[in-house]
């Protein structure tokens, strides 16, 4: 499927030294940043606690968040869990403070925002604190969990392994699939998509999260898609146009794939930015870590895999050689079959 056909092919490759060099001087500042300021990890790296409540009716989360945020406990999040009654407050690990001494405070603050009082009842379980006002209870204490800095650190450990393991298996496959030199050139351009999403976050303090961490495997699996159709379209150009150099090769590749790159990225950023603008503080980082991924993606498949393929020289002999039925016999590029 294709919205236009462009006949002439443009020539990328003519200026891949000064994008090369755009991307070169972006990832240095990502990666200085990153060194400088370091990520805004958030509770499930540092650890924390969770405390999640029911309302009544469906929460107002403005007003939960205002109340939890008066008691000054750092960066708090507040969201809904599961349906509009069930809220999931998020707290930066207190040193000093209890769990139950926290959870209280959290509690009492959302009570007393909602007109109640905090009441202390017996049941087969024990005490249990009670927000009344009137004769119903307007939210109700679900659950609150503690998690230790032992289980960030931990998560944080998993999430590398889980970023390396998802480089080597890209690198094997397109080391298998095509040519060492292609494998090389994708790698550096995913990881080049990869720091300057976490240079992003560094530089604006944006919280990162295990969400996030899921965006950036996300785009490790959506930019080399991207890389792996142009390669094909290279593989393709080498076997049947001849006499074409490996720049033009490339630059025909790239230019055959226009269509098909702008209906792909379009929708996939159509979506994204739909949950980026609609999702809510849930999604925001999510979709904001994809939105920065899907543009860098599609800068960093024509300007730096594909040109740092040409620049470790692949050649036609690289690839494997074309038959018969590979060569258009129309085509006035074509030559003969070897």
């Amino acid at each position: 499927m294709e919205f236009f056909r462009i006949k002439r092919d443009i020539p990328f490759m003519r200026h891949a030294l000064v994008f090369n060099a755009i991307s070169f001087l972006t990832f240095a500042a990502a990666v200085f940043f990153l060194f400088t300021r370091g990520l805004h990890l958030s509770i499930e790296f540092t650890g924390g606690s969770l405390i999640e409540v029911q309302y009544a009716q469906s929460a107002d989360l403005n007003k939960a968040r205002t109340a939890v945020e008066s008691l000054g406990l750092g960066e708090v999040q507040v969201q809904n869990f599961g349906t509009s009654r069930d809220v999931l407050i998020r707290i930066p690990l207190r040193r000093g403070m209890k769990q139950s001494e926290l959870v209280a405070k959290v509690y009492g603050s959302l009570c007393q925002a909602e007109s109640g009082q905090i009441q202390v009842k017996d049941t087969d379980k024990g005490p249990i604190q009670v927000c009344q006002a009137g004769a119903v209870s307007p939210v109700t204490l679900q659950r609150s969990e503690f998690v230790g800095p032992q289980v960030g650190d931990e998560l944080a450990r998993d999430g590398l392994k889980a970023l390396a393991m998802t480089v080597v298996g890209i690198m094997l496959y397109l080391a298998f699939r095509f040519e060492w030199k292609f494998s090389v050139a994708a790698i550096v351009a995913n990881l080049h998509d990869v720091v300057i999403i976490l240079g992003f976050f560094a530089f604006f303090q944006w919280e990162f999260s295990l969400s996030v961490l899921a965006a950036v495997l996300a785009v490790l699996g959506y930019s080399v898609n991207e890389s792996v159709v142009i390669f094909d379209r290279i593989r393709e150009a080498f076997r049947k146009y001849r006499k074409l150099s490996t720049r033009e090769v490339i630059d025909h590749a790239i230019t055959s794939t226009m269509s098909r790159t702008i209906i792909t990225h379009g929708c996939t950023e159509m979506m994204v930015l739909s949950m980026l603008i609609f999702g809510g503080p849930t999604l925001h980082y999510f979709a904001l870590a994809l939105t920065i991924g899907i543009l860098f993606g599609i800068y960093s498949s024509v300007f730096v895999a594909a040109a740092i393929a040409m620049w470790l020289g692949v050649t036609r002999e690289d690839l494997a050689k074309p038959t018969k039925k590979d060569i258009d016999p129309n085509d006035p590029h074509a030559g003969a079959v070897v």
